[in-house]
């Protein structure tokens, strides 16, 4: 059987999997993500625990139709010159700016205040955050793809996955090792700017727009002539065909926006910091105290005691939702993994694990979700993160150890 470049749909015939077989079980998956969500909203305070599962699902979707992936889009923009996917990124952040800021303005009708609105990922800038960055974008280029892209590829059978996925617990662990003193050297002391505190909702949405647009406009002159519209099939089109990035971008904005209004800001590394904190705490490998953590906007890395909790269920909906949308595309083809892929995805994700706990969130926590809420933590991150990223990649390369 041929096998497939990452993203392409092969025909019905050469499938890995029957079409048929696989859109049963994927219509089962559906079900059950709904009888779940709707099981747990019956249950006294199960309301957020439901919107999040869906909410995940929804998440997982996107992603997996639209192959959005913060590396994977940086990469094809370096290597192959095609600038679709950044500008996908970039669409995602405007429309989530544009929609948190009319949240915000009905939550907090006056910024200037001294406090921060609820729940947003609003983290302390600081020497420490561009090491996070620095750490988190090397990870990425190593492991080959973000946390957010590892999740629902292993609903695609990545065998890179699972190691990546492993290494970012572990290196949630260091980071909590090597709290502490960062705290004290320099987080503890670090400012929180927001933009909306110092300028106001509608500059600071409209500094952000620019601050978009500019990156956006070198991008959009490199677009590859348009290919001719073919015939309009609407089923494989949304659930066969890959997404325009534009396209997922703007759906993850919206969807982003809907998310903090009933439920939080996106993020996927809550869950992962959590039982890792959990686990090393158990074990005795963590110091008596985290200075200051709990204290921090971000991914909230607090022990669960709880089995369910909202960011769980959000990385399981996004998992199962990301399974059956790629059984229905033909695009589950699990593989057993190679030494070299679970070295990567290891060590990968190892930087991962300690720039998103560090950081207090990931490209989807910070990033993402940080410059939507109009966090200067969000933009600094981003730019060490990506800078990172080419540079180990073009280091890599020159090596010969990354394709």
């Amino acid at each position: 059987m041929r096998a497939a470049h990452p993203g392409e749909v092969l025909p019905l015939s050469t499938r890995s999997v029957a079409a048929p077989f696989a859109a049963g079980i994927a219509a089962l998956i559906a079900a059950g993500l709904a009888a779940a969500a709707w099981r747990l909203s019956g249950e006294p305070g199960g309301t957020r625990l439901a919107l999040s599962l869906v909410f995940g699902a929804l998440f997982g979707f996107v992603l997996q139709r639209s192959r959005f992936c913060f590396y994977c889009q940086w990469r094809d923009c370096l290597v192959a010159g095609d600038p679709r996917g950044m500008l996908g990124i970039l669409a995602a952040l405007a429309a989530g700016a544009a929609g948190y800021a009319v949240v915000l303005g009905a939550w907090m009708p006056d910024p200037s205040g001294s406090r921060l609105p609820p729940d947003a990922h609003i983290g302390p800038v600081g020497p420490v955050l561009v090491l996070a960055g620095l750490s988190f974008g090397a990870g990425m280029a190593i492991s080959g793809s973000c946390i957010s892209a590892h999740l629902y590829r292993l609903g695609e059978g990545s065998p890179t996955a699972p190691f990546a996925l492993l290494g970012t617990g572990l290196g949630f662990v260091l980071g909590f090792l090597s709290w502490n003193p960062l705290y004290l050297a320099s987080l503890s002391e670090a400012p929180v700017p927001w933009l909306p505190r110092h300028l106001g909702y509608g500059p600071s949405l409209a500094l952000s727009l620019a601050l978009l647009a500019a990156l956006a406009w070198p991008l959009l002159r490199r677009l590859p002539a348009p290919e001719p519209p073919a015939r309009l099939d609407p089923f494989r089109a949304l659930f066969v065909t890959r997404w325009p990035v534009w396209l997922g971008g703007l759906a993850i904005g919206a969807l982003g926006t809907l998310a903090y209004l009933r439920v939080g800001p996106l993020g996927v590394t809550a869950e992962i910091g959590g039982r890792s904190r959990q686990a090393a705490g158990a074990l005795g490998l963590l110091p008596d105290r985290l200075e200051g953590l709990d204290t921090f906007r971000g991914c909230a890395t607090a022990v669960r005691d709880a089995i369910l909790t909202p960011n769980g269920l959000f990385v399981g909906g996004l998992v199962l939702a990301a399974l059956a949308a790629a059984l229905v595309a033909g695009q589950f083809r699990p593989a057993l993994p190679t030494p070299g892929q679970a070295v990567r995805g290891l060590a990968g994700g190892v930087l991962l694990g300690w720039g998103a706990m560090t950081g207090l969130g990931c490209s989807v926590g910070t990033l993402l979700s940080g410059i939507m809420a109009g966090a200067v933590s969000g933009w600094v991150f981003g730019v060490a993160m990506f800078a990172s990223a080419a540079g180990t990649l073009w280091l890599g390369r020159r090596l010969g150890l990354l394709a």
